[in-house]
């Protein structure tokens, strides 16, 4: 049996039994007992058409999954809805036969990313119901227990449980759903990086929106540096001192490839801007040999875009490297001192410029305020070498 055919097929299943007026929840326990029924009969195994004169073709694997999880419904209504409901879901069972060719998976996406639910349970809700990621796993990439996951997740489901299908949804909602769960990076058995790539290709392979293409050129940009990004021991390793040698040279060139066919359309977005930074990156051999004016320049064009003060912030470190660590130091002076990871990027222009002493104190300042414990390690190693050879 072919999981990852079935994981795709999954939300399209799903889709069907809300349209037929199952609830969210109702529903999606009614395609995991099919699921299970699968596996337990093996049928969407066999190569040949189900001999069961009852049952419809196995090589419509989709269609057998309709059929069985509608029934399952059925079958658990039956047990708490009243009669005139059950009579009138019954009546609405169509014949067995091939499932419609329309992809409902897009609309999906839009239902966990409900305006009503928090970041948190939207991101938990699409990995269960568009990725197919079993609550264990979700809880383990996480790092949370399992109990707590299934009630978050659980909640999310009863938040959207009466939500209809008769509205577009809000693309840009969930883009920063995906965008969420790259960022939560990978742990246990589940590479939520990898993960997101796989859903924003669904997404953008289903959708007219450049900024669809943007998200996915800036993930497969970043995703290419990840073999490079921590040491054999664990620890991180800056974007200066990486070894550029390990880097996904095909995942570069996907992405840049991406990145350009959005540009070409002239709506420029937030994620287009992010990835055409990661590019320049990506396309330079060395950091002495980044275009850093450039990069200044898309850091400008991000900043009118978002006025988002993260942005300025790594726009201050961008002009340290473009006009030198004073230049930078003075761009960051006008952002908020509480701002997160201000007092890292000035410990690292003051390094740059040369103040040994004042970046060491930073270093151990900012681990003091490191929201993870591998930014607080490598933060901590930062401030030991530089007071080890202080300044002569």
């Amino acid at each position: 049996m072919d999981e990852a055919h079935l994981r795709s097929l999954t939300p399209s299943v799903l889709t069907v039994l809300v349209r037929r007026g199952a609830d969210f929840a109702a529903a999606e326990d009614a395609v995991q007992d099919a699921l299970v029924e699968a596996v337990r009969t093996g049928a969407l195994a066999a190569p040949v058409p189900n001999p069961s004169p009852a049952g419809p073709p196995v090589r419509d694997a989709k269609g057998w999954l309709i059929t069985v999880a509608w029934r399952k419904f059925l079958d658990a209504n039956r047990a708490d809805t009243a009669r005139r409901r059950r009579e009138d879901l019954t009546e609405r069972e169509p014949a067995p036969g091939p499932a419609p060719a329309a992809d409902d998976t897009l609309q999906l996406y839009f239902l966990c990313a409900h305006p009503s639910l928090t970041p948190a349970s939207a991101v938990a809700l699409t990995l269960r119901a568009v990725g197919g990621l079993t609550t264990r796993q979700i809880a383990a990439a996480y790092l949370v227990p399992e109990a707590t996951m299934a009630q978050r997740i659980s909640r999310a489901k009863r938040t959207v449980s009466h939500v209809r299908f008769d509205r577009p949804g809000d693309v840009a909602t969930v883009l920063r759903v995906l965008y969420l769960v790259f960022n939560e990076g990978y742990s246990g058995d589940v590479d939520l990086a990898a993960e997101a790539i796989r859903l924003t290709r669904q997404l953008a392979a289903r959708v007219d929106h450049p900024e669809a293409a943007g998200l996915l050129a800036l993930m497969l940009l970043h995703h290419a540096r990840r073999a490079a990004r921590t040491a054999p021991d664990g620890s991180l390793v800056p974007l200066a001192e990486q070894d550029r040698g390990r880097w996904d040279t095909a995942l570069i060139a996907e992405g840049v490839a991406v990145l350009q066919a959005a540009l070409a359309r002239d709506r420029l977005g937030e994620y287009q801007a992010q990835a055409a930074i990661a590019a320049l990156h990506a396309d330079a051999a060395s950091t002495e040999e980044t275009d850093w004016p450039q990069i200044v320049e898309w850091y400008d064009e991000l900043a009118r875009l978002t006025d988002n003060p993260v942005v300025r912030l790594n726009r201050a470190v961008a002009v340290g490297e473009a006009d030198g660590p004073r230049a930078g130091l003075a761009a960051l002076a006008e952002l908020d001192a509480a701002l997160p990871r201000r007092t890292a990027a000035a410990a690292y222009l003051h390094e740059r410029a040369g103040d040994r002493a004042t970046a060491a104190r930073l270093y151990a300042e900012a681990a003091h305020r490191a929201p993870n414990l591998a930014e607080r390690d490598h933060l901590t190693r930062r401030a030991a070498r530089l007071n080890a050879r202080p300044d002569r």
